[in-house]
């Protein structure tokens, strides 16, 4: 069942056209990943799904169109954005941050149970509960934005760079526990990531993007084995 598709999409930042007709579909439960170069369109096409970017074409959850609806009513049908640099409430407790990510939510034994379950996706944020967003490291930031995106119990979570600014070893950290999310909620994902290594651990299909456009798109272990992708995306 396809959650998730977006046709021939175009997006602007006032005159400036960023994306050029972007074709994307993801499965219920499925994994999509996004690669390219700096400027190619990647966070746009996060924005636009979210509905933080004027678009054009066609953007589709569940059947319904959803091109056009405020960001807080694209977040209510179920899509949580983990935005690029995290969005952590620097003010608030780690906490607070997370009952934050449930604000929607009246199912109060659930958002308890799923507070637990994020303590024991992320070990250190348990540490911190009391301690405020602006004291976290950059990881633990990151950890605390998978795991506020989750409270609001998603049926598709949208990953921009959840890999940027972390040490390797803490960078895989991160996405482990992603994958664990993953596997044992089965909640889709749209995962852009400039660490092409990281993604294909975690993606079951992948598009590349060049100027806006795809140019390349399948199975992420397809991708991964083609001279072209090894040499922009993963170091060969």
């Amino acid at each position: 069942m396809t959650l998730l598709e977006l046709t021939d999409v175009t997006a602007s930042y006032g005159p400036v056209r960023v994306l050029e007709g972007v074709s994307l579909t993801v499965p219920d439960g499925g994994a999509v990943g996004i690669l390219g170069a700096n400027g190619a369109g990647k966070t746009t096409t996060l924005r636009a799904i979210s509905g933080t970017v004027r678009t054009a074409g066609r953007i589709t959850f569940d059947g319904r169109d959803i091109r056009g609806l405020r960001p807080d009513r694209v977040a209510a049908l179920g899509i949580a954005h983990v935005p690029e640099g995290r969005g952590t409430l620097a003010q608030l407790t780690v906490l607070d941050n997370l009952r934050v990510g449930a604000y929607l939510r009246k199912d109060r034994k659930a958002v308890a149970a799923d507070l637990d379950y994020c303590l024991t996706l992320f070990p250190q944020l348990k540490k911190r509960l009391t301690s405020n967003g602006a004291a976290l490291s950059g990881g633990e930031q990151q950890m605390l934005a998978v795991a506020r995106a989750f409270m609001a119990r998603p049926r598709l979570l949208l990953l921009d760079e959840a890999s940027l600014g972390l040490a390797p070893s803490t960078a895989k950290t991160v996405y482990d526990a992603i994958g664990r999310l993953r596997r044992e909620s089965g909640i889709a994902m749209v995962v852009v990531e400039q660490n092409a290594n990281l993604a294909f651990t975690l993606v079951d299909t992948a598009t590349v993007l060049e100027t806006g456009r795809n140019v390349l798109t399948g199975p992420a272990s397809e991708l991964k084995g083609l001279d072209e992708i090894r040499r922009a995306y993963l170091g060969g």
